[in-house]
């Protein structure tokens, strides 16, 4: 949890502009907002280049969304003394900086204050200033933090950064695999491990459970576990392979896979329980669906000729679309603002499987590295 509070900075623009910078993200083909983010000043760090690592951490999480374009460092004429004072603003516009992000990192008695403002470079005007107050040892979620404010400033979309992924580790030879579930932040640091044997992951909405599938006998039943308790529940128990369960954003309605119609198909029904309804009806088999946060569509694997494909469609099966397809993409989950989805592919081989992300328009194609083979991710909720 994140101690302490936020609260807002005073603005210290000299005046109103005329025009704000914003992002359409809606539309089809988005030209990255190229953005400076000098290092953060630190006050009393333990760790000297504390203020270089958030920076860094914010610089990465906006470039990696494909809608930021970070300005090298070694471009910035002015250097950033204050953050209680404006910028030279016509020393960013001559790098072509519109966005310009300047912030401070003080430490005292273990605790830390991260204060910043985003600014509009050509209109020379102050768009958002934020201080939050936390534990020295949350630095890297603080940095999370601020870029989900600089995201959802600019784009108008809540932003995906202060999250977590629960995923499969797979170590070891690719006859003697051993697989575990784990738990890691978006941008692949901090992972810790969780339990053994485990497929197809997906947390509940309130981010405090997980669902998934565990295989007994000639059968895959679906369990549920508190991830406070390390409880584990059952929740089926079929004579067919039931997998891949995914919550509604409301956690009133599953979707999951099943044979039960003698092929991989798409499934949805009440999280109690009851009568399922499918809703898969193309070519080839379909499996690992997961909902949108938005509620509007579910992202699943398809299976035709020998490809494995990512796509989406609507939560009754309509408005079929393909993002991404390859020798063996599969398992996608999305960003909890519903624009981005994780996948993993396997190349085959010796090799084993690697995490992906894709814009759901089919762009801004990006590996996310993890410490070892990795598969089924499910992205959390935004943390609380």
């Amino acid at each position: 949890m994140l101690g302490g509070a936020a609260g807002a900075l005073m603005s210290l623009s000299p005046h109103p502009a005329a025009a704000v910078l914003k992002l359409d993200v809606t539309q089809g083909n988005v030209q990255p907002v190229p953005i400076a983010i000098p290092d953060f000043i630190g006050v009393g760090l333990q760790d000297p280049a504390g203020g270089r690592n958030v920076s860094q951490i914010i610089s990465s999480n906006l470039r990696r969304s494909g809608l930021f374009a970070p300005i090298d460092q070694a471009a910035y004429i002015e250097k950033i003394a204050s953050v209680d004072a404006l910028p030279r603003f016509a020393d960013w516009r001559q790098i072509n900086a519109q966005a310009l992000v300047t912030g401070r990192i003080t430490q005292s008695d273990g605790r830390l204050k991260a204060e910043f403002r985003l600014w509009d470079v050509f209109a020379g005007q102050q768009l958002r200033g934020e201080q939050y107050n936390t534990t020295a040892d949350n630095w890297r979620r603080i940095s999370h933090i601020i870029s989900d404010a600089i995201y959802e400033r600019i784009t108008g979309d809540k932003g995906y950064f202060d999250s977590r992924i629960v995923f499969v580790d797979e170590s070891g030879p690719k006859e003697r695999r051993i697989k575990r579930l784990a738990l890691m932040d978006q941008d692949g640091a901090n992972v810790r491990y969780l339990t053994r044997m485990t497929f197809s992951p997906r947390f509940s909405p309130d981010g405090q459970r997980v669902i998934f599938s565990l295989q007994r006998g000639g059968n895959s039943n679906l369990f549920v576990m508190d991830l406070r308790s390390k409880a584990t529940t059952r929740l089926t128990d079929a004579q067919v392979i039931d997998t891949a369960p995914s919550y509604s954003p409301d956690g009133s309605r599953i979707s999951f896979e099943s044979d039960r119609g003698g092929k991989q198909q798409i499934y949805v029904m009440a999280a109690t329980g009851g009568e399922p309804q499918r809703i898969s009806f193309g070519d080839g088999a379909y499996s690992t669906p997961v909902w949108s946060p938005r509620g509007d569509h579910i992202a699943f694997t398809k299976q035709t000729e020998g490809k494995f494909a990512i796509g989406i469609m609507r939560t009754d099966g309509s408005g079929e679309r393909i993002l991404t397809e390859g020798y063996h993409n599969e398992g996608p989950t999305w960003a909890p603002n519903g624009r981005v989805i994780m996948f993993f592919r396997d190349p085959g081989g010796n090799a084993g499987p690697m995490l992906f992300t894709v814009d759901v328009t089919g762009r801004n194609e990006q590996i996310l590295k993890t410490p070892s083979y990795a598969s089924d991710p499910a992205w959390s909720p935004l943390l609380q």
